[in-house]
C-alpha cells in the first residue's frame, strides 16, 4: 500500500480511537510499509492526527529516531517476529486496564471476543516499554495472538491492516466491559466453548471490517 494511503489510514485510526475513548494523552498506531519499515504516529494525542505527522522507522534500528514514541520498541519487536502483522495499535482502554489489575488472562465471553484469540494474555511487567528487551518480552507474551494487555499500562492489538488492529482494540474493551459487568452483578463469567470460538473466528475479516466502518461514522 502506498505511504500516502497508509498515512491517511493512520490519521483516521487516531481520530477513531479518540472518539471511542480508547486513548487519552497516550497511544500510538503503526502500519507496515514493507518487510523492514513501519510508519508510526508521533508522541502526541491521537485525536489530533493529520496525514503529514508520521515517521518511517526501520525495525532493525539500534536507537529510536526523533519523532516517534519512546515505546516504539513495542512496534519494532512485534513486527520483527510477526510477518503476518500489518498494523499495531497501542491504546489505553479504561475497562481493559481495570480487568488487567485482577486477571492473568481475559477469556472470550461474547462472540466478537473470539476474534482476539482463545484468551488475551496479560503482560505482567508494568513498566513503560522503553527498551528493546521489554519489547521482545511483550512480543513473546503476545505470541501468535491478536491482543495483549499490559498490566497497569493499557493494551496492544494487531491486525493485517490498520482497520483490523483498531477494531480489535474496540472488541477488547467491549470484552472487558462485559467481564466487569458480570463481576459487579456477582456472576461467574463462562467463556465460549472452543467450537463457538472457532465459528466466530471464521467470520473475523467480515466483522472486523464492519467494526472499523462503525468506528468511522
Amino acid at each position: 500500500m502506498p505511504i500516502a494511503q497508509l498515512s491517511t489510514e493512520l490519521a483516521t485510526a487516531g481520530r477513531a480511537l479518540h472518539r471511542a475513548g480508547l486513548v487519552n494523552a497516550f497511544g500510538h498506531v503503526s502500519a507496515r510499509i514493507d518487510d523492514d519499515r513501519l510508519l508510526l504516529t508521533p508522541p502526541r494525542p491521537l485525536g489530533e492526527s493529520t496525514d503529514d505527522q508520521f515517521t518511517e522507522i526501520n525495525i532493525n534500528v539500534g536507537e529510536l529516531p526523533a519523532g516517534v514514541p519512546r515505546e516504539a520498541w513495542i512496534h519494532i519487536a512485534i513486527a520483527k517476529v510477526r510477518p503476518d502483522v500489518g498494523a499495531i495499535c497501542r491504546a489505553q482502554p479504561p475497562s481493559t486496564s481495570a480487568v488487567a489489575a485482577a486477571l492473568s488472562a481475559i477469556p472470550p465471553l461474547h462472540g466478537q471476543g473470539a476474534l482476539l484469540g482463545p484468551a488475551v494474555p496479560v503482560f505482567q511487567n508494568a513498566r513503560l516499554i522503553r527498551e528493546p528487551q521489554l519489547g521482545k518480552e511483550l512480543a513473546a507474551t503476545l505470541g501468535d495472538g491478536y491482543a495483549c494487555v499490559l498490566r497497569g499500562n493499557g493494551a496492544v492489538t494487531v491486525g493485517r491492516n490498520v482497520g483490523e488492529a483498531v477494531a480489535r482494540m474496540w472488541i477488547l474493551e467491549e470484552s472487558c466491559r462485559i467481564t466487569l459487568a458480570a463481576a459487579a452483578a456477582g456472576l461467574m463469567p463462562v467463556a465460549l466453548t472452543e467450537d463457538e470460538q472457532n465459528a466466530w473466528f471464521e467470520t473475523g475479516a467480515e466483522l472486523l471490517d464492519r467494526i472499523w466502518d462503525y468506528l468511522n461514522h
